[in-house]
């Protein structure tokens, strides 16, 4: 009922464009200050190598994680130095503008998870909630801007002759 709700209600989208100009913004200034000049991941990826996240019985509770951290993430930390405060920025952006804003939060989400995973706690908790019922609303959450004339343009030319895709997007 209240996914229905998130997903229909016009009052509902308009709360949703609340929550998501708010964290729009923490997203576009967090990215547009790592694009400023003087980003650099890999003393934060050291850290988080040095101190995974472990559990009460003081093992590491995402092994894996900090394996890719490690073996992939360490060593190409310059992608990351690009990635990070780019996808941060364009996440932003589009939640913002509410221009394929289930995508944008999509990523959010997905950053916000792999900071988590590191053992970064802040206000990701409550970005990830957040998050998560703009992404429940789907196309209502974007009603009240861009989606309104982008999802609609995309459904009609990209998808024009797959009405089986089309129902979906």
């Amino acid at each position: 009922m209240i996914v229905n709700w998130l997903r229909g209600n016009k009052v509902a989208a308009g709360m949703l464009t609340v929550l998501r100009l708010y964290i729009g913004y923490s997203w576009l200034t967090a990215g547009w200050h790592k694009l400023q000049g003087g980003f650099d991941a890999s003393g934060y990826l050291k850290a988080v190598i040095a101190n995974p996240v472990k559990g009460p019985d003081g093992a590491m509770v995402y092994g894996w994680y900090v394996d890719f951290l490690k073996h992939f993430a360490l060593p190409n930390v310059d992608i990351f130095n690009t990635i990070v405060p780019l996808g941060e920025f364009l996440v932003g952006l589009g939640l913002i503008l509410g221009c394929l804003t289930t995508a944008a939060m999509f990523f959010g989400l997905v950053m916000n998870y792999a900071f988590f995973l590191a053992g970064t706690v802040s206000h990701i908790p409550t970005d990830l909630f957040i998050g998560a019922i703009i992404l429940f609303a789907g196309f209502n959450a974007g009603r009240f801007g861009l989606d309104r004339w982008v999802i609609p343009f995309i459904r009609n030319t990209v998808f024009k002759g797959n009405k089986t895709i089309k129902q979906h997007v």
